[in-house]
């Protein structure tokens, strides 16, 4: 899919994938690529694992998932599932039956992985009920946990074992005439990731999701993701991402937003434009811009912003962006709307004053897509 025509060179073409359904949302196809994360509380604590969810859905996040480790938490789900903004993955390891409890709690999706679920006659068994309480499944390749004949096979996690697990899989699943999965094949390794996923997505139509797991910290995680999802999606691979980081899952979802924003792929919620100041800059660009993001978190609607300390790219920053400010010294600076001058706003009133024009702004554009309906 062409995302730009007028703009060539911004052209990325999706990978054509099937499109199957978590829940109430599609997954491959053309539908637009969704975000996920999971949450960390323990899941038979149900009103904080409700409230993480609860809070990643209004970061953005389409899908959540969540771990059931035991019995326990299969009963946990069912309440989970029922308080949910959006459709719940249960994360399956080690024993099957956790699987089928999941599908009969109402789970939208069912995280396996092959390494360490089972024989395929358990397998066969999750795909059961799955099917009888049309649940999808997404099958979870992971280069720290496959199977023993692979590593045998090839002496070490690599693409190629990566992607002989996934089809594997694939196989047992189509061969029970199962179709509605998707799948990843994920390493910590930027490289190998790559390099697998791309081999996956030649070798299937399912639909992918892209992560790179156990990616670090907020800061080292974000960057080793921008990398490999990044380039991933660039080629136009992947129909969900998960950033993978050792940090609050609302961070997953923010940073796997800007992936996908960056790449013009999802559009959500306040572009900010800012330079990264510097001796020029007639105002603390990096103050304003830490508490304008701050202050617009609650705009959902897609707009952009340009923050520029001064007016070497200050003007030309602003004619493409829906409201700007750029530093003039003397106390003051040039606010733009719609990419053309309006006036002057002083530094001490202008944060206040950006809020309430991106406000403004974002209040206008809603009417008009409500209009145009």
């Amino acid at each position: 899919m062409s995302l730009n025509h007028v703009r060539p060179w911004r052209d990325i073409y999706r990978r054509k994938s099937r499109q199957i359904m978590v829940g109430n949302v599609p997954v491959g196809g053309d539908a637009p690529i969704a975000v996920q994360t999971m949450t960390n509380t323990l899941t038979t604590d149900v009103a904080a694992t409700v409230a993480q969810v609860q809070a990643a859905a209004e970061a953005g996040a389409d899908i959540v998932r969540v771990s059931v480790p035991d019995e326990a938490s299969s009963k946990a789900l069912k309440e989970i599932v029922r308080e949910s903004p959006v459709p719940i993955v249960a994360d399956i390891h080690f024993h099957y039956r956790r699987g089928i409890e999941a599908a009969e709690a109402g789970a939208a999706c069912l995280r396996i992985n092959p390494g360490n679920i089972g024989d395929e006659k358990r397998v066969k068994e999750v795909i059961k009920a799955a099917r009888d309480h049309n649940c999808s499944i997404r099958i979870g390749v992971n280069a720290g946990s496959l199977e023993k004949h692979l590593l045998e096979k090839y002496g070490e996690p690599c693409p190629e074992a990566m992607v002989e697990s996934g089809l594997e899989h694939i196989r047992i699943l189509q061969d029970n005439d199962f179709h509605e999965f998707k799948i990843s094949v994920k390493a910590s390794d930027v490289f190998l990731s790559a390099a697998a996923y791309q081999g996956i997505a030649e070798a299937t139509d399912a639909p992918i999701h892209l992560g790179i797991t156990e990616a670090g910290g907020l800061v080292s995680g974000t960057i080793k993701s921008a990398i490999g999802l990044g380039n991933l999606l660039w080629m136009g691979i992947g129909d969900t991402i998960r950033v993978s980081l050792s940090a609050d899952p609302v961070e997953e979802v923010k940073v796997g937003f800007e992936i996908l924003k960056s790449l013009g792929l999802r559009h959500r919620g306040v572009n900010i434009i800012s330079c990264p100041s510097c001796a020029r800059q007639g105002f603390d660009v990096i103050k304003t811009v830490e508490t304008l993001e701050r202050r617009l978190e609650h705009i959902k609607t897609p707009m952009s912003l340009s923050i520029i300390g001064c007016v070497v790219n200050g003007p030309g920053e602003a004619l493409m962006t829906d409201v700007g400010f750029t530093g003039g010294g003397a106390g003051s600076g040039m606010v733009y709307l719609a990419g053309k001058a309006s006036h002057k706003m002083s530094n001490e009133q202008m944060i206040d004053h950006i809020v309430e024009q991106v406000e403004k702004k974002a209040a206008e554009l809603e009417a008009a897509a409500e209009a145009a309906e």
